[in-house]
């Protein structure tokens, strides 16, 4: 095989892997509507034979405090924008360094877009994958719908994934029950979930959860697309 035969072949290859996964985020975005969604994480986890806490409810079983509080925390325009927020993202792309856009830059469609079929290495190539994804999502899902797969795939620890999952775990109780203050440590945990413990806050975790209560309470009026 020659070596333009064989750049050939490898193009071809590349372009076929591309279009699959195409398909793939197509017709998955589709089946969520019906079928509880797996994150890659997951989905990572249980090939390598781990554990996986989660069960999946609907966002009417979760309290109201907790979108409220995850949106206050990191998508405070999520009822407005269509998926990305253009002008946060511009920001948070012209400060960056070398080591690509922060979390600072990401809609929680753009979080579920990743967490639903990308990887959390950080990179200027994923993020530019998150983009289209979120956009389409947005397109055929509504924002409680959103919200909902959002809440029930967030990783919250070890093996711990969705608000039902952290909230038995963390607050021995269900998510319908939790309270405003809990809803504001799991949202703050969000962030680094690995080291963020909400039942045992550290002094700078309690401090971001009370900031965040207190913003909670200004936020309710843009929040009516989480209503049903």
């Amino acid at each position: 095989m020659t070596a333009a035969r064989f750049f050939r072949r490898l193009a071809q290859i590349g372009l076929g892997a591309i279009l699959l996964w195409v398909g793939a985020v197509i017709w998955l975005g589709l089946l969520y509507w019906v079928v509880p969604p797996v994150s890659t994480l997951m989905l990572g986890r249980w090939l390598s034979l781990q554990g996986v806490e989660r069960d999946y409810v609907p966002l009417d079983e979760i309290s109201p405090h907790l979108p409220l509080a995850v949106m206050t925390s990191e998508d405070s325009r999520f009822c407005e924008h269509s998926g990305v927020d253009w002008t946060a993202l511009r920001e948070v792309v012209e400060e960056a360094d070398e080591d690509g856009p922060t979390r600072g830059a990401s809609t929680i469609p753009m979080q579920v877009a990743k967490n639903l079929f990308l990887t959390p290495s950080r990179s200027y190539i994923r993020k530019g994958l998150e983009i289209p994804v979120a956009l389409y999502l947005d397109l055929i899902w509504s924002k409680r719908q959103m919200m909902e797969v959002y809440l029930n795939i967030a990783e919250w620890g070890e093996g711990v994934f969705g608000a039902e999952a952290a909230a038995q775990k963390y607050f021995r109780k269900s998510a319908r029950n939790l309270t405003r203050r809990e809803a504001a440590l799991l949202a703050r945990a969000l962030p680094n979930p690995l080291r963020r413990n909400p039942a045992r806050p550290t002094a700078r975790l309690s401090g971001l959860a009370g900031q965040l209560q207190a913003r909670m309470a200004g936020a309710a009026p843009y929040s009516e697309c989480l209503k049903p």
